[in-house]
């Protein structure tokens, strides 16, 4: 029982860490992609394995709805067209996966966050280097140090660990955060 205790206390000293030294960033965030969302942007998010499930999640928070009825609200993950993920990877490398999806899709008005508890996936680098020269707004969601991702986003959010699982809990924590600042703002 002290081991399910001891990890629970471990995630909540991270959020209260997060709390005292992030929340200007994450509200800066909200603001950021709640600004992009009212010039007719769209939120665009990617990241794989747990990053790739959080982007699904947060793109499905502002499509349906998070607390309250309103209006929906673009969102995509780009995690979720296994035919695009699939020849891409083949065609180009998987290096290229989500950079050709922005290139595609992500326009000047959107707001486009990259997850990465390392903060040095490849594939999300490329693309949020391609969304900066489309003249998005980037926005890295990361663990660590920031890695890669907090050099190539306009914003990054560095959750400050390195246990995977710890990020992960904080990553969502956050996206949800973001989710309802935006549509209580709304």
């Amino acid at each position: 029982m002290q081991r399910v205790k001891n990890f629970l206390y471990s995630s909540a000293e991270l959020k209260k860490t997060v709390a005292d030294t992030l929340s200007g960033d994450i509200l800066t965030v909200a603001n950021d992609v709640q600004s992009c969302l009212q010039k007719g942007g769209k939120l665009i998010l990617m990241g794989n394995g747990g990053s790739a499930a959080d982007s699904q999640h947060i793109a499905a928070e502002l499509i349906g709805r998070f607390k309250k009825e309103r209006r929906a609200m673009p969102a995509i993950a780009l995690t979720v067209d296994t035919s695009s993920l699939t020849a891409l990877g083949n065609d180009y490398g998987f290096d290229t996966i989500f950079e050709r999806q922005i290139e595609a899709l992500a326009q000047k008005n959107d707001a486009v966050i990259g997850i990465s508890t390392s903060g040095n996936s490849e594939n999300v680098v490329r693309a949020l280097k391609k969304a900066n020269a489309i003249g998005a707004k980037t926005i890295g969601l990361v663990g660590n140090n920031g890695g890669k991702i907090k050099e190539v986003a306009d914003l990054s959010i560095v959750v400050p660990s390195n246990d995977t699982a710890r990020i992960q809990e904080v990553h969502i924590t956050i996206g949800h955060i973001i989710c309802e600042l935006i549509e209580e703002d709304l």
